[in-house]
């Protein structure tokens, strides 16, 4: 599989209460160019919903994101995750991601913890709350001194400011939820969200 950074410029991050609605909002997603998909740990219907996804819509990637525990990793590569998202990360959530085998992004707000990450290898990361934590001008600011590291910012990013962080060299896609509008979803207005993810998959630096 290519980087999860290079699929799209956009990752939608999905939370599903009703695994019902995965195939259907996966396809939508797909159809409009988003084919990188990362349907986040928040709901009982989370591994449901990723295995329906793997299972349905082939023509998705689909990723497991709010992965904050060791045993989430194991769970949601068994359900058909093909990539991990974290908010953060601590040693022994790196080694069980590491473990898969599968891509992943640990979670990075601060200089310390991209270095860190670094030392052990890992030059892909998330970088969140990306807006509260320093935005467009903090990632900036690392790409001197870090040139190999690369992120997936996440976090406060709207359509308007995608743009400025697609611009960034250092920054491969972001992540959002702006084509997932609650009430699009909860009026199950899949042709809605087939036409914002169409939106943000013309995005480009």
């Amino acid at each position: 599989m290519t980087s999860v950074l290079d699929l799209a410029p956009v990752v939608p991050v999905v939370v599903i209460k009703d695994a019902d609605d995965a195939v259907p909002l996966a396809r939508a997603l797909v159809a409009g160019g988003l084919t990188a998909i990362e349907v986040t740990l928040r709901t009982p219907a989370a591994l449901d919903a990723i295995r329906a996804i793997a299972t349905e819509v082939p023509e998705a990637v689909v990723g497991a994101g709010t992965v904050v525990a060791a045993e989430h990793a194991e769970a949601a590569v068994s359900a058909g995750a093909r990539f991990l998202v974290s908010p953060g990360w601590t040693e022994r959530l790196l080694g069980a991601m590491r473990g898969t085998g599968v891509p992943f992004l640990p979670g990075v707000s601060t200089t310390s913890e991209v270095v860190a990450l670094l030392e052990r290898g890992v030059e892909e990361m998330k970088f969140f709350p990306a807006e509260a934590a320093g935005g467009t001008a903090y990632l900036k600011s690392l790409a001197g001194p870090l040139p190999q590291a690369r992120f997936c910012p996440t976090g406060g990013i709207s359509l308007a400011s995608a743009p400025a962080y697609l611009a960034l060299p250092n920054v491969g896609c972001v992540g959002g939820t702006w084509m997932l509008p609650a009430d699009a979803l909860a009026a199950k207005n899949w042709d809605r969200v087939r036409t914002l993810a169409a939106e943000a998959a013309s995005l480009r630096a």
